[in-house]
């Protein structure tokens, strides 16, 4: 095997190791075109779930808030359920991440 496919390789492996470090670090180090865009692809991938994690936050917090309901108001529906839901499709999108870093990362060692 040559260095520029397990550079490329690395990089989408990384999410199990090292997310964001590996291939900011492959990107800029490496010369050849074809690793940088493998660098740049799986870095990307790996920042959905971060970004996606940060909207979890602030949709949680927010939820919690007390402006959200009065002092005589029940809480509402999403308020109990809402939470539980982003909670399930963050975890969805992780693993299809992680499995699409994974089988990226195969594929171009072949």
């Amino acid at each position: 095997m040559d260095n520029p496919r397990i550079l490329s390789a690395l990089s989408y492996f990384s999410v199990l190791f090292a997310p964001f470090f590996l291939p900011i670090i492959v990107y800029f180090v490496s010369q050849d075109s074809e690793v940088k865009y493998h660098a740049k692809k799986s870095l990307i991938s790996h920042i959905i779930p971060v970004v996606l994690l940060v909207i979890l936050f602030i949709s949680i917090f927010s939820s919690f808030m007390p402006f959200t309901t009065g002092y005589n108001e029940q809480p509402t529906l999403w308020m109990a359920v809402g939470p539980l839901i982003l909670i399930g499709i963050y975890m969805l999108v992780y693993v299809i991440v992680m499995v699409w870093n994974i089988v990226q990362g195969i594929k171009v060692l072949r």
